[in-house]
């Protein structure tokens, strides 16, 4: 597995105010856009090609970070209207030529080992794998429940003491997920994950590793403080 598509259409709605005018992928960390520790990951997990789905104000990507990033080709999958995050995948998936691809947010930094994650996905031969994150106290996220690797439930936002919650980083098997599509436009995590939850082809891979979401203000100034000297 040496490719990766990663989602960077988000609008960054309660990040606005910081930043008005980018998509929240390209919110400034430390003086770099934050999309650029994610591909640096990537680029240190072995991958050689990136597809970027974008679409809100994707200029800014296409000129911040061009078709190089570190040893890693970038090409982009640019949506002309929002497709929901399902849709931007499966547009996505059509430039990737691999069987098995990784998929992850643009906004959202999880240090999963992926030749191991890889290993556990052709071990269980799922079509959708999703690496999950042991957490404590927290409610901004839905808690999974596993039942061995199989993903029993997702529950709705609300406190937990601990639990597990949904990285944002996915195994998919390309093929199927371009067949099994429920339409053009749709939500990967409710229309797909969710529906299918208690299927043995959706499991879950836990990793105890680094994680932050820019998605609010909090974790966003938390992310120029724990990634200042991470590049």
């Amino acid at each position: 597995m040496k490719e990766a598509v990663v989602l960077a259409g988000g609008l960054g709605t309660r990040l606005r105010h910081i930043v008005p005018d980018l998509p929240k992928s390209m919110a400034p960390v430390n003086g770099q856009p934050f999309i650029s520790y994610v591909l640096a990951y990537l680029s240190r997990q072995g991958i050689t090609k990136v597809i970027v789905a974008a679409g809100y104000k994707y200029e800014h990507i296409l000129s911040g970070i061009g078709d190089r990033f570190m040893d890693m080709d970038v090409k982009y999958s640019i949506e002309d209207e929002p497709l929901g995050t399902g849709g931007a995948i499966v547009k996505a998936l059509t430039d990737v030529d691999s069987e098995y691809c990784l998929v992850l947010n643009g906004d959202t930094l999880f240090t999963v080992d992926t030749d191991a994650f890889l290993e556990h996905f052709i071990q269980k031969k799922p079509v959708i794998s999703l690496a999950v994150k042991p957490m404590e106290n927290f409610d901004r996220y839905g808690n999974i429940i596993l039942e061995g690797d199989r993903i029993r439930s997702f529950s709705e936002k609300k406190f937990c003491r601990e639990g597990l919650i949904n990285g944002g980083i996915y195994l998919v098997n390309r093929e199927w997920m371009i067949m099994n599509s429920p339409g053009r436009v749709f939500s990967f995590e409710r229309d797909m994950l969710e529906k299918r939850a208690g299927d043995e082809l959706i499991t879950g891979y836990i990793s105890d590793t680094y994680f932050i979401d820019i998605g609010i203000p909090e974790d966003y100034h938390r992310a120029e403080r724990e990634l200042k000297d991470i590049k």
